[in-house]
């Protein structure tokens, strides 16, 4: 039994990816320096898959982002050095960034409206693209690379898609072998899409070029022409495919190409059933002719190795496994099935985070429960008269810069270098200094600044019981952004408040209002690894109840804002649309459920960087009374799916990309307004950045929210 496996975090075992790219962007290495490092994280990965599995593209590296780097290989874009590919990342035009199908991965936007007569063309020696030079690189498909682009008229993409393809084919002649990702091919596509993509891949037919075309995410509704393709071998995520399994089993596969088999997830850390996992390679055994056994998902979802991690419980740690572990699996998986190794045991938790009054609260809830009494309109004249804020409210989001000294505080308390008294100080020290800084400048709702946060799921993750949280079990979220998903292995309680404590003393400090920020329970599974022992609705169910109790004790202290962040809202949701509505029903239920308090406070949510169109009726189902979404890099694109419903609610319009350290103009931020305020009243109308200001700089942040406020102001003036 042959096996396969791909997409190796590119992360390094300790963030070398991160620190290189980051002491470049700080003028503290070169190019040249930034290229070896990564190279060397790559010859590290090549010798990790060489120990466990026959066969593995070599060519995966990426300088920030595959996408970009796929419009770079077609001639869409051409930097002719770091700085120039980096100021596509992350410059004053930067291009718009957004969720990878259902991950917490984002990807570079190529928006084709922005480029005058696009002109492909086979550019596979730029610079940017060197780790592409090797015998088997990985390659992002046309299909793919197109569908997630924007700014294409519909009857547009035959011929861009055609155009396309042929530099593909032009391209892969550089190779004998060659793998492509297609997971758009997973998606809910169109016939007419369907018969392009046969005529596209028709095309590559006679490159001379070995084709390993993986899908991934979710089943493949078109089977029957998929496995027409003229490709050497197809990959199938049949974990989150099912119905690609099943269709195998009832069909069979052509015994022309090779079926490789995605039965080892790739995207959840639980370790696989292997005697199930057997069982079903066995059963596809008898319907393709060639067979290869591989992970179902690319690996970066995961993080490195578990091996690092010696603070987790033990019964938990042996259940667990990472990218380095699941090629272990892989290789565990065919031995078995080849019978040269027994079949181990099943690993489960048994009782362990197990919590029976938990579990009675959640299912004794009621209707009622999820439903608030008091109807938007009667909340936003409370709201009005307690919180007398002016027209264009201005605000953020949550988070300031983190500096190294907040950082290093915060280390030095986690190793018990500072008492808890001592750290307690300190944090305080920089909520006066934020809540000073806030008012001087003149915002009208403020934030503590999250200083004692290091993420904005980890946070809370170690509040809870039932959720762990690692050590060095960095992913990577964009670009060099890494974060460490926590892990949901029980029932979730909170045993004692989680963020009161600095609310409170903030609140105190000011006269004006300090919003209380928390974490949505979607946004808390999307970004962690969830158990899988019960139905997710439940768990979103419980981590509401611990959120609506921190709510209640704000609520005590006087705290008349609270804004509990969705971030995940959109990328949590099934690819298929078909299974949309479950999902919506206990992602909005579970908001609604947290916010179900005193109607006297304000609740506000955050979303950012993902596609809302399709969903904005779920947006408006959930039941807050401000929304603060993303709008820079999409210059207010985002306001036209508010045009046909019936949105009463008031919106933060996201007029500073804080993802870039470009300071946005007062001229730049007022255009984004005036085209929003077409489409939503002036009265519901506030001013903030695009997101949390953690990963900022001081001068920037400062100069960017006096750009803001200067807004705010000249709104005012002509109102």
């Amino acid at each position: 039994m042959q096996t396969y496996a791909y997409g190796l975090p590119r992360l390094g075992s300790d963030r070398e990816y991160k620190k290189v790219i980051e002491d470049l962007w700080k003028g503290k290495t070169t190019d040249e320096n930034v290229a070896k490092v990564l190279a060397c994280i790559q010859e590290n990965n090549l010798k990790t898959y060489d120990h466990s599995v026959n066969v593995f593209p070599e060519g995966e590296m990426s300088f920030y982002d595959p996408m970009l780097d796929t419009a770079i290989l077609c001639g869409i874009y051409d930097p002719h050095n770091l700085a120039e590919y980096y100021e596509l990342c992350r410059g004053s035009d930067a291009l718009e960034m957004t969720k990878w199908f259902n991950t917490n991965y984002h990807y570079l936007v190529t928006d084709f409206s922005r480029i005058k007569n696009p002109v492909f063309r086979a550019n596979i020696q730029n610079m940017a693209l060197q780790f592409k030079q090797c015998q088997f690189p990985q390659l992002i498909g046309p299909f793919t690379f197109l569908k997630l682009s924007k700014g294409i008229a519909k009857n547009d993409f035959h011929d861009l898609f055609i155009a396309l393809v042929k530099i593909y084919k032009e391209i892969i002649s550089n190779y004998t072998k060659v793998q492509i990702d297609e997971p758009a091919f997973v998606l809910d596509l169109e016939q007419q899409e369907i018969e392009l993509i046969k005529e596209g891949y028709r095309l590559l037919d006679g490159s001379d070029c070995e084709i390993a075309l993986m899908t991934y995410y979710d089943s493949v509704d078109f089977m029957d022409s998929l496995l027409t393709l003229p490709v050497t071998a197809i990959g199938l995520d049949l974990v989150r495919g099912q119905a690609s399994y099943q269709y195998i089993l009832d069909k069979g596969f052509p015994s022309d190409k090779t079926l490789i088999a995605g039965l080892v997830d790739g995207r959840n850390i639980w370790k696989n059933d292997i005697s199930d996992t057997v069982a079903k390679l066995k059963s596809l055994s008898g319907k393709a002719a060639k067979l290869m056994l591989s992970n179902a998902a690319p690996l970066y979802h995961l993080p490195v190795s578990v091996a690092v991690e010696n603070k987790l419980p033990n019964i938990l740690k042996e259940c667990l496994s990472f990218a380095a572990e699941k090629l272990t699996e892989i290789h565990l998986v065919s031995a078995c099935f080849m019978g040269v190794q027994n079949v181990p045991n099943k690993c489960h938790l048994g009782s362990f985070g197990r919590d029976e009054i938990v579990r009675e609260r959640t299912g004794s809830l009621r209707e009622e429960d999820f439903i608030k009494t008091v109807p938007l309109a009667e909340r936003r004249k409370k709201h009005n008269a307690l919180l007398n804020l002016p027209l264009f409210p201005t605000t953020t989001i949550g988070s300031y810069p983190q500096t190294a000294e907040v950082r290093n505080k915060r280390a030095a308390f986690r190793s018990g270098k500072l008492s808890s008294a001592q750290y307690n100080k300190y944090i305080q020290g920089e909520i006066d200094k934020l809540i000073k800084f806030q008012e001087d400048l003149g915002l009208d709702v403020l934030v503590h600044g999250e200083f004692e946060r290091t993420d904005m799921v980890e946070f809370f993750a170690q509040k809870l019981a039932g959720i762990a949280t690692t050590q060095n079990g960095w992913i990577i979220s964009y670009g060099t952004r890494a974060y460490r998903p926590p892990i949901i292995f029980g029932d979730i309680s909170r045993p004692n408040p989680m963020t009161l404590s600095e609310i409170k003393y903030a609140q105190a400090q000011t006269r004006k209002p300090v919003k209380g920020m928390l974490t949505g329970a979607v946004t808390i599974i999307a970004w962690s690894y969830c158990r899988e022992d019960i139905p997710v609705s439940d768990v979103a169910y419980q981590i509401s109840l611990a959120l609506k109790d921190e709510i209640l004790d704000y609520e005590k202290e006087g705290i008349r804002i609270v804004q509990v962040d969705e971030a995940a809202f959109r990328e949590k949701a099934p690819l298929k649309k078909s299974h949309w509505e479950d999902y919506f029903k206990w992602a909005v239920r579970s908001f609604n459920l947290a916010t179900n308090t005193d109607p006297d406070t304000q609740i506000h949510t955050h979303m950012c960087y993902s596609e809302f169109g399709e969903i904005i009726n779920y947006i408006n189902q959930m039941d807050y009374d401000v929304i603060s979404i993303e709008a820079a890099r999409s210059k207010g694109d985002i306001i036209k799916h508010f045009e046909n419903i019936a949105f009463k609610r008031q919106i933060g319009l996201g007029i500073w990309d804080i993802h870039s350290s470009c300071v946005p103009s007062v001229a730049n931020m007022l255009d984004i307004v005036r085209r929003s305020l077409q489409k939503i009243p002036k009265e519901n109308f506030w001013l903030n950045p695009d997101c949390g200001l953690k990963t900022r700089e001081w001068p920037e942040t400062e100069q960017s929210l006096k750009n803001l406020l200067e807004t705010a102001r000249q709104l005012r003036n002509k109102s």
